[in-house]
């Protein structure tokens, strides 16, 4: 049996960017451990949503850990960082935003764990956070680091294949459901030619849906991602896919966890 850490900055991140992963792990007699670097205080809720005098953090803790039970975590931390916020918002600079924190006290937090675990294997985000948000940035340094301190060395980047959704019109049409994206969007993902792990993770994506509906206050039933039809779906989220620093060039690995 292996551990696996897997590193996010907000509930719900984990359901949508390694869910199928995590499921995978547990399935094959792994530990799965969750790590989340804020409680998400700044997500967008619908009014009337919360209960009175119900704070958003407290529900998204509580979401975190149903999504967890779905995905077979055993194990999950909060760090305790304020949600920074979208880039380029006053929030960004909020006292104790995790977008703030230096680098090194955070991965200190990070590499405690991973020593606690023994861990094998610890996912990230890539350098760009996935998308340019500043938690996710921070999510990629402070993980980086923390597997340094730790000497974790095996870390897989997690990213989107920026040319699997620019292919989607071809598979799929003009009338898609899956998102319009461009092949000069260098702010989402990374291009397929710098991915060196492609995982299946088609078999879990029943759990992997069910775990984003978990987080109903960030993932409505009318969300992108709920509503896609089942062949979407699983076009979008069947493949997890990462960056492993000296494997390649190209994809040469489907499981983060072989070997061990």
């Amino acid at each position: 049996m292996a551990t696996l850490v897997t590193f996010h900055a907000h509930p719900d991140d984990e359901s949508i960017g390694c869910g199928g992963v995590m499921r995978k792990a547990f399935e094959e007699g792994h530990r799965v451990v969750l790590v989340v670097a804020t409680r998400g205080e700044r997500g967008e809720v619908p009014e009337g949503f919360l209960g009175e005098d119900e704070p958003l953090w407290r529900r998204r803790v509580a979401e975190t850990h149903a999504a967890a039970e779905i995905l077979g975590v055993e194990r999950v931390e909060f760090l305790g960082y304020l949600d920074s916020g979208m880039m380029g918002t006053e929030t960004n600079d909020a006292p104790g935003s995790f977008w703030t924190t230096p680098v090194d006290d955070a991965a200190e937090k990070l590499a405690s764990i991973l020593r606690e675990e023994n861990a094998d294997v610890l996912t990230v985000y890539d350098d760009n956070g996935g998308y340019g948000h500043p938690d996710h940035i921070q999510v990629h340094r402070v993980g980086m680091r923390a597997a340094e301190i730790a000497g974790t060395a095996r870390v897989y980047q997690n990213t989107m294949n920026r040319d699997h959704f620019v292919r989607a019109r071809a598979e799929f049409g003009e009338d898609s459901a899956l998102p319009d994206v461009p092949p000069d969007a260098e702010n989402l993902g990374k291009s397929e030619a710098e991915i060196t792990a492609a995982v299946d993770v088609t078999a879990y994506l029943d759990h992997k849906r069910r775990a984003m509906r978990a987080h109903a206050s960030q993932i409505s039933e009318q969300s992108f991602f709920l509503a896609m039809p089942d062949n979407a779906f699983r076009y979008a989220f069947g493949t997890e896919w990462f960056i492993r620093a000296g494997a390649g060039p190209g994809i040469t690995e489907t499981d983060l966890l072989a070997g061990l």
